[in-house]
């Protein structure tokens, strides 16, 4: 029969603490280069009303951009581009986006599916869908 010893309680309370630290070391490292979570857009208007904010950044050395679209789509109502090339994207129900570049990710943001979407296309040129 084994006995708890303070020895044993200490050491196994010291391993749950080192563990927890370094989980949260972890989160905190990765959650600025994860383009899946970067940048994750608020409205900053009243409740309800939310929607993704048009940007215009380069990132890796591209332009990409991304605004509603004035025609409504069907795809969630917003046009991205990658150097002035449209990049297909699409709202899920559950509010994520993913396009035909990562279409087995999902993204926070149309702009984190850009970032992502560049980072994928490895500096080759987007080629548009027909």
């Amino acid at each position: 029969m084994s006995q708890l010893t303070r020895r044993r309680a200490l050491g196994a309370a010291a391993t749950a603490l080192t563990g927890l630290v370094l989980t949260g070391f972890a989160r905190t490292a990765g959650a600025s280069s994860d383009p899946r979570t970067a940048d994750t857009e608020q409205h900053a208007g009243h409740a309800g009303h939310g929607g993704p904010q048009p940007f215009r950044e380069t990132f890796r050395g591209r332009l990409i951009e991304g605004a509603p679209a004035h025609d409504g789509g069907h795809h969630g109502g917003y046009t991205v581009r990658v150097d002035g090339e449209e990049l297909h994207v699409m709202r899920n129900a559950d509010s994520t986006w993913v396009s035909v570049i990562n279409h087995y990710e999902t993204f926070a943001t149309p702009r984190a599916v850009a970032r992502a979407a560049v980072i994928e296309l490895q500096g080759s040129d987007l080629v548009p869908l027909v």
